[in-house]
């Protein structure tokens, strides 16, 4: 656990009583301070008894009399579509707004640091597609490096609960625009970002005030370096307000399939070829073709992001390609299921949206794609034509409406998982692959993406 710094004898309330929220309510606790909470669900008298705070309605008028600060966790509005009553209320009053990873950037340093031989790291990694796989490997890498390592954020722990750090330890976050928006402290010593398509944009008012979420990681207290990709347009502005100039080597861009040879330090995939230039010369180069880890040209990007970071650390190529070699992936995330009869079974639940579908329709020949679920804004227009694609299942409540954008293919409406892997499994040739790729979210049917491809696992599993 880390304990907060600076709230000795101060009340501080919490709202969210979820994973984030009950780890800052004992690293509060832990720091010295009183946490009064409140939660909208029916059992948050048992969940703040059990944590051993007080029980607050926050969204009442005079509740803030007293409280020094409000800890929301990520998921609840707190400006768009519409701020939630307790928030409204603190803000009202003038009572500070912060989140967990405020609390851990002011926290994290101690001064037991002052013994250490190696001064701790933090790597914070952010984008709209690749960053739970990209800070995966980071830790991977590291871990192979014989470095010690936490990973930690919107993957694997929560950040207040991971432990106290060690000498020359490096702790690797994965942040949402819904964390890097509020926080009122970001200061990672490299702080990354992958790539940029539309999300979350009723919580963002748009995709402008998204972009800004995501730059607050690099604005508001500036990394030692700063790993960009450049392939949208905001990468580029990002990297361009970074950097003093063609010489400054602090940020290092990256870029899946154009040549990066003109920057002061640069990592960029190409035809499967991951190379590393420094002031305009060539100096490592790794062939990532075949890697099963890391399969496709978005693969290849957070290749480069992981790449770059651990660099940025003083890691050698040739370690780093080691652990590329042995990396395994994540779960849903083009995730080699099964193979049977030369026909291979790829989970990819976690292309949620369009842009993480079509790069994974793009990682693959002969597809026999799985797709469907609630639909998020824009459309499937991007999809299309989707070449690699020879027959798409629809799943989801809105199966055929879904199935109807997608013209020029071959569609069957299948519904639900059952059905989608049963049809796909019968139509199958040797050669071709059955993805589950949805570009919708799930929770027409499911809880959580997870759920969804756990689902597809058992189902590809019963044959």
């Amino acid at each position: 656990m880390i304990p907060v710094q600076g709230v000795t004898g101060k009340i501080i309330a919490v709202l969210g009583l979820g994973r984030s929220g009950l780890a800052t309510v004992a690293a509060l606790q832990a720091g010295g301070a009183q946490v009064v909470v409140w939660d909208d669900s029916p059992t948050a008298d048992v969940k703040a008894n059990d944590a051993g705070a007080d029980l607050r309605d926050l969204t009442k008028q005079g509740a803030f009399d007293g409280i020094d600060a409000l800890i929301t966790s990520p998921g609840i509005p707190h400006l768009y579509p519409e701020p939630h009553p307790a928030i409204a209320n603190a803000m009202a009053v003038g009572v500070p707004v912060d989140n967990d990873i405020g609390l851990f950037f002011r926290s994290f340093a101690t001064a037991e640091w002052d013994n250490f031989d190696t001064m701790p790291k933090v790597i914070a990694v952010t984008g709209s597609n690749g960053k739970s796989t990209t800070s995966a490997l980071i830790h991977h890498i590291l871990e192979e490096a014989g470095r010690p390592t936490q990973l930690a954020g919107n993957i694997g722990r929560g950040v207040l609960d991971i432990d106290e750090a060690h000498d020359g330890e490096v702790v690797v976050l994965e942040l949402s625009s819904y964390q890097t928006e509020l926080a009122r402290a970001l200061t990672p010593d490299v702080a990354v970002f992958t790539n940029i398509s539309p999300d979350h944009l009723d919580r963002h008012a748009g995709f402008g005030g998204y972009v800004a979420a995501k730059r607050r990681l690099f604005s508001e207290g500036g990394p030692d370096r700063a790993v960009i990709g450049v392939d949208e347009p905001e990468g580029r502005y990002i990297a361009n307000q970074l950097t003093e100039g063609p010489t400054d080597d602090r940020v290092l861009r990256i870029s899946s399939g154009q040549k990066l040879d003109r920057a002061a330090w640069s990592v960029f995939a190409r035809k499967g070829f991951l190379s590393e230039y420094r002031k305009g010369r060539q100096v490592a180069s790794v062939d990532l073709r075949d890697m099963p880890g890391l399969p496709g040209a978005h693969n290849h990007q957070n290749a480069c992001a992981a790449f770059a970071a651990c660099r940025a650390l003083g890691i050698g190529p040739r370690v780093i390609e080691a652990a590329f070699h042995s990396f395994k992936g994540l779960p849903h995330r083009s995730q080699l299921i099964a193979e049977k009869d030369g026909v291979k079974y790829v989970n990819d639940s976690k292309a949620t949206n369009v842009d993480s579908a079509a790069k994974a329709l793009a990682a693959f020949k002969n597809i026999r794609w799985i797709c469907g679920g609630l639909e998020k804004e824009g459309g499937l227009a991007a999809l299309l034509p989707a070449p690699n694609v020879t027959k798409a299942y629809v799943i989801g409540r809105e199966a055929a409406g879904f199935a109807m954008q997608l013209k020029g293919l071959e569609v069957e409406v299948c519904g639900d998982m059952a059905t989608a892997v049963a049809k796909a499994a019968a139509d199958a040739q040797p050669g071709d692959t059955v993805l589950l790729a949805p570009a919708a979210a799930s929770f027409d049917q499911y809880d959580s993406f997870e759920k969804r491809g756990e689902d597809f696992i058992a189902r590809v599993q019963a044959l």
